[in-house]
């Protein structure tokens, strides 16, 4: 297997794969690894296909350009596999495709990443954190680990017992990835309180108050209990210290592709096989699939200083700046149609993002979604054209077929992603004077069809399969009380849902959108085909 050579094979087998078509990196990589171990600069929390396809990537641009010498740590602080299944066995080195609309691939082995640490029950590994976070070299700490990575708090905004008893632990390692990282940040802070900017590169708004938010509160509850001294809280509200940028950023980078493992074998690449880290569990591999298109824009907020990435695309601006271009793609231009072509598309049996496309309904849905709604409230950033972006997403990317993604992923946990993909365009209609909620006919369907969707029925009236979510035990409670086909059974158990602003962002209620997702929520379960019937009528209407 190609991967799985030595690294010396590697090097003095280039032109194996440079035969198959596959790129190999133009540095020596064990000098970077060995550097970056001595002096690490760059340590990511979420080893997934993201990272791998992306900032992973950027890195050996980077490197590649000779404007850094260094590579990244990457670290998994649960209990994925990811780490000891498609790290260790190939030396850190990845494949990355990128799937072209044209079907073509292009074909690059990664190497910037220089170490890989998994912190599951593993006190040498916690031990190897401390050292690098004493590290007076190590500049950002970045993180890709969804949006329920930083959520300290159960549906009632209370801390979660299983959190709240980790966090009165202390110092001790915790496989919570924010109290993982405010107890690292104690580590810098006694060591020097050494500058660091900790950088989320998560898909939700504000996403670095959200970062701070999390530490913070891990923070102060120490010093309730005594665990830490003032001068912790602190250091981390200091800026000139430590900093949490904003960002945003787009990349598509689905489960790894059974199409792409079966090309890849063709061309003779020996490391094509599709893992599972556990049974049901997502899929990855020694390579990941990914689209052409990306973006990456983050706050200039670095108090040690930074890599040069904006010499390999990525953006550095100003904090309204970044808002703008997070606002326009998260809560407009791409996540949200995102989002409502997975629930719509598990109820009416898709398996890919790129069939629903050529279903006239849903691709109208996305383009009333993003043009006629969503748009009324973005503002042009000037770096991105938000009218570019949404074509780009809706003609070229979401119908691209060699993208397998599947609505099945893509509506994994979204309880957590509803109040920015949503909410956020409902508070600007609720707040300009020359916009009304009321108004809004697309967004609240979606919200019932995401309701619909909590009850494992589809379109046909047929069980179906829910993607895994911290909050549906919390919501099924309600669900379940509501009957296929009996819209009596309603009732007021819709109400503690669309009422909750942990989910929306708001009290749909109070702004009168509450009943009409209610009404809505009311046809789609009448009967079989009524979701179908639904939105073919919302949208020819």
């Amino acid at each position: 297997m190609l991967l799985k050579l030595g690294i010396d094979e590697l090097i003095t087998k280039k032109e194996q794969f440079a035969e198959t078509g596959i790129k190999t990196p133009e540095y020596d990589f064990e000098k970077v690894w060995e550097v970056t171990e001595k002096e690490p600069t760059w340590l990511h929390f979420g080893g997934g296909n993201l990272f791998r396809a992306f900032h992973s990537v950027l890195q050996q641009h980077l490197i590649e350009k000779k404007e850094i010498d260094k590579g990244i740590i990457v670290v998994s602080s649960g209990n994925s596999g990811t780490i000891e299944k498609i790290y260790h066995p190939y030396h850190n080195l990845s494949l990355n495709v990128v799937m072209k609309a044209d079907g073509t691939l292009d074909m690059e082995v990664i190497a910037s990443v220089a170490e890989s640490i998994s912190t599951y029950n593993s006190p040498e590994s916690w031990d190897r954190l401390k050292e690098i976070f004493r590290s007076p070299s190590l500049q950002l700490v970045t993180f890709s680990i969804t949006e329920k990575g930083y959520d300290l708090r159960d549906l009632n905004g209370e801390i979660r017992e299983s959190v709240r008893n980790d966090i009165f632990k202390g110092l001790m390692q915790s496989n919570h990835a924010m109290i993982m990282v405010a107890a690292l940040l104690y580590e810098r802070y006694q060591s020097g309180k050494v500058p660091l900017a900790l950088v989320s590169t998560d898909n939700f708004s504000h996403n670095g108050d959200k970062l701070k938010e999390a530490v913070l509160t891990v923070a102060s509850m120490w010093k309730e209990i005594g665990v830490v001294d003032n001068g912790f809280i602190d250091y981390i509200n200091d800026e000139t210290k430590i900093t949490f940028p904003w960002s945003m950023i787009d990349k598509i980078t689905p489960q790894s592709s059974e199409i792409v493992s079966e090309k890849l074998t063709e061309l003779g690449f020996g490391s094509a096989e599709i893992i599972y880290t556990r049974p049901n569990g997502p899929a990855i591999a020694p390579f990941v699939n990914t689209e052409e298109s990306e973006y990456l824009v983050i706050e200039d907020r670095f108090p040690n200083g930074r890599p040069s990435l904006e010499k390999v695309g990525v953006y550095f601006t100003k904090r309204e700046v970044v808002d703008q271009v997070e606002r326009m793609k998260v809560c407009t231009c791409l996540n949200p149609l995102h989002t409502a072509l997975a629930i719509f598309g598990c109820l009416l049996d898709y398996t890919s993002i790129a069939d629903e496309m050529r279903d006239k309904d849903l691709k109208a849905l996305v383009e009333k979604l993003g043009y006629d709604e969503g748009m009324k409230t973005v503002t042009d950033p000037g770096i991105i054209d938000p009218i570019q972006f949404i074509k780009e997403v809706i003609e070229v990317r979401f119908p691209n077929p060699n993208i397998p993604d599947t609505p099945q992923r893509i509506a994994t946990d979204t309880s957590q992603k509803l109040g920015i993909r949503f909410g956020e365009t409902i508070k600007r209609y609720v707040e300009r004077e020359d916009l009304n909620a009321t108004d809004l006919t697309f967004i609240p369907l979606t919200i019932a069809a995401w309701c619909r969707y909590l009850m494992g029925i589809n379109d046909a009236g047929e069980e179906m399969n829910i993607s895994p979510d911290p909050l549906l035990n919390e919501v099924q409670q309600y669900i379940n009380k509501i009957e296929f086909g009996n819209t009596d059974s309603i009732g007021t158990n819709l109400q503690p849902i669309l009422s909750n602003q942990k989910i929306f962002g708001t009290n749909l209620y109070e702004i009168g959108l509450g009943t009409k997702i209610e009404e809505f929520f009311k046809q789609l379960i009448k009967e079989p085909g009524a979701v179908r019937k639904t939105l073919h009528h919302q949208i020819v209407s």
